[in-house]
């Protein structure tokens, strides 16, 4: 296995378990544990992997947080289109706002869309209209955004980000 794999499969693997443990601080809301820290970690995973791991790390921890009882099965929707929509934004234009901006839209709109048929139809849920949980994901994804802005803005001016990157690159 080449050394470069090694570093992604090492980072996707702390980046799977800081969603999972963070999903013990989540916010109940309708039949949704929304999580704020799988959305921080949505956006470093962008940053430092980019779409496609990205978008395993979200399934990944999603399944642990359902096997494990932290999560619904809401956190699919919501944390892999986040996923997705940060990471293919970062990959186009590598700007750190823009994919907070991916991550909240992403994750706020269309993954609380999404969410509707699996909260109507997979859980049997008793929901009133198709944007029920647009803002509970908006809530949570923008305190996990903002705390990832916050966060990898300190590791950029510390020259720990650059040093992470350039890791992959050896």
């Amino acid at each position: 296995m080449k050394r470069n794999t090694i570093y992604r499969l090492s980072l996707a693997g702390l980046l799977t378990a800081l969603a999972v443990a963070g999903s013990f601080i989540s916010i109940p809301i309708g039949g949704s544990k929304c999580a704020p820290v799988q959305h921080m970690v949505n956006i470093f995973g962008a940053v430092l992997l980019g779409p496609l791991w990205n978008i395993g790390i979200a399934f990944t921890a999603s399944l642990l947080r359902n096997f494990l009882g932290l999560g619904s099965l809401m956190a699919f929707p919501g944390s892999m289109i986040g996923a997705l929509c940060c990471g293919v934004a970062y990959r186009l234009l590598p700007n750190l706002p823009l994919a907070c901006t991916a991550e909240a839209l992403g994750t706020g709109l269309l993954g609380g869309l999404a969410a509707y048929p699996i909260a109507k139809f997979l859980m049997n849920l008793n929901v009133t209209g198709t944007f029920i949980y647009v803002m509970p994901f908006f809530i949570s994804t923008a305190v996990g955004s903002a705390l990832a802005f916050a966060l990898l803005i300190l590791l950029q001016k510390g020259g720990v980000l650059a040093n992470m990157k350039g890791a992959f690159k050896r």
